[in-house]
């Protein structure tokens, strides 16, 4: 009888520890949408927008939660070389409350949401193609729970174009006399 529960009890333990090792069939929490070539003129500030989606049964902490205590969603962009992130803007997250604490409202995104950055790049980088990499990160929950920080790869390319250049305005010479 008692190597029976041993057994048992080794069986369900290993059952666990092969269970942890096997990924997850569960979806991500946050997905990236993919973009398209954004087009950047160089030493021109740019804006472009990256598009996300949370799955549905999930919320993620707004960049700005309502608690010191909460992960806020980030956005880190690994640049290339003389081309600058010089500020990326979030959406304003909604104030929820959920039933594991109906008294405490939480600010956070649901369904799709949009980071905004603008990019710069030096007047002196080459025309072409460069890809910025990085991530999204994030703290999923769900009406019972918080789950621990992930981050979601970012990946998108942006094409350097010559910059517009301004018109020269030059100023011709004129007499202050009047011709006929």
């Amino acid at each position: 009888m008692k190597v029976t529960k041993y057994v048992s009890l080794l069986f369900l333990l290993l059952s666990l520890a092969v269970a942890q090792s096997i990924p997850s069939s569960r979806p991500p929490a946050v997905t990236m949408q993919t973009p398209g070539t954004f087009t950047v003129p160089r030493g021109q500030p740019t804006k472009i927008a990256l598009q996300f989606r949370i799955a549905p049964g999930f919320h993620i902490n707004s960049h700005k939660p309502n608690s010191e205590l909460l992960i806020p969603t980030a956005l880190k962009l690994d640049m290339p070389t003389d081309i600058i992130a010089e500020k990326v803007t979030y959406p304003p997250g909604k104030d929820f409350t959920f039933s594991f604490d109906p008294t405490e409202k939480l600010n956070v995104y649901s369904g799709e949401f949009t980071v905004s950055a603008m990019l710069r790049p030096l007047s002196t980088v080459a025309p072409s193609a460069y890809s910025v990499r990085g991530q999204l990160k994030y703290q999923a929950c769900d009406d019972r729970a918080c789950y621990p920080p992930k981050n979601v790869p970012v990946e998108f390319e942006i094409k350097v174009v010559k910059g517009a250049k301004k018109a020269a305005h030059r100023s011709s010479p004129q007499s202050p006399h009047i011709h006929n």
